[in-house]
C-alpha cells in the first residue's frame, strides 16, 4: 500500500492508465475478431478498419510497432487467401 501523498497519486494514475490501456487492448482485439469472423463467412471485411485500430494502437504503446506490422502483414495474407 502507498503511505506517501505522491505514492497515492500514483497509484490513482496508474489504475487510470490501466484501465485504458485494457480498453484500447479489447477494442483492438474486437475489430480483429470482427474481421476475421467476416472473412470467415465470406463476407466483404474492410481491412484498412483494423489497420488503423492497430496504428493506434502502436502509436500509444499498447503493443510493439513490429507486433503491429507482421499483425498487418498475417491479415492481409489471410485476406488474400480468402480467410483460410
Amino acid at each position: 500500500m502507498p503511505r506517501t501523498k505522491t505514492a497515492k497519486k500514483e497509484a490513482r494514475k496508474n489504475a487510470r492508465r490501466r484501465a485504458k490501456n485494457n480498453a484500447r487492448k479489447d477494442s483492438l482485439r474486437k475489430a480483429i475478431r470482427d474481421y476475421e469472423h467476416a472473412l470467415a463467412k465470406g463476407a466483404a471485411a474492410d481491412i484498412v478498419i483494423v489497420y488503423k485500430a492497430l496504428d493506434k494502437a502502436a502509436k500509444a504503446k499498447i503493443i510493439e510497432p513490429n507486433k503491429a506490422s507482421r499483425l498487418k502483414s498475417k491479415l492481409a495474407k489471410r485476406s488474400q487467401k480468402g480467410g483460410r
